[in-house]
């Protein structure tokens, strides 16, 4: 599968590109819709049998006759989208450090072949790191939404992102040694 050609959904987006934004780009309140990607029934197909291979993902005659009444797509796919988007337009290119994790995750909705899923992250809160000061916490509300704006997947992410001043020092680090 070739990777998915994702973009903006809204007039609203960072005022920094993806390669330039750091911790300060991330202002709570601050919403942003990006997308989309359509599920086909192959690609829902072939994603269960390798990872999630559970009948009303990888059968869809069984899967009439289960609860969803129909072929639904493998929550562990939905989020593998939602990680598509995320790192295609949000998660900054130069000051992304790690995520200590995620909270909440909740699939609220099955998403069928033929559904185009979109993401609308909100960020919530920052806050510098107590222990390093070249970095901070952002805290994400993330909503993969369906083509009718139905949210299929909602969860908040945590992560580390390196402050403007740290993200220059590294990035002239790396040019003045000769890997760029």
């Amino acid at each position: 599968m070739t990777a998915p050609t994702t973009t903006t959904l809204s007039d609203a987006d960072f005022a920094v590109p993806i390669e330039d934004r750091c911790f300060e780009d991330y202002l709570p309140g601050a919403v942003y819709v990006y997308g989309s990607i359509t599920m086909t029934e192959e690609d829902i197909l072939r994603f269960a049998r390798e990872f999630d291979p559970q009948g009303i993902h990888i059968d869809p005659q069984a899967a009439l006759r289960g609860p969803y009444q129909g072929l639904i797509a493998s929550g562990w796919h939905t989020c593998a989208v939602m990680m598509r988007l995320y790192a295609d337009h949000y998660i900054s290119k130069v000051g992304g450090l790690a995520s200590p994790g995620i909270d909440d995750l909740r699939w609220v909705r099955p998403v069928r072949p033929g559904d185009s899923l979109s993401l609308r992250t909100t960020v919530r809160k920052s806050r510098p790191s107590r222990s390093k000061p070249d970095r901070g916490l952002v805290h994400t509300g993330i909503e993969v939404l369906n083509q009718h704006g139905e949210p299929v997947l909602t969860m908040t992410a945590v992560n580390f992102l390196l402050r403007r001043t740290a993200a220059g020092q590294a990035l002239r680090h790396v040019a003045s040694a000769g890997y760029s």
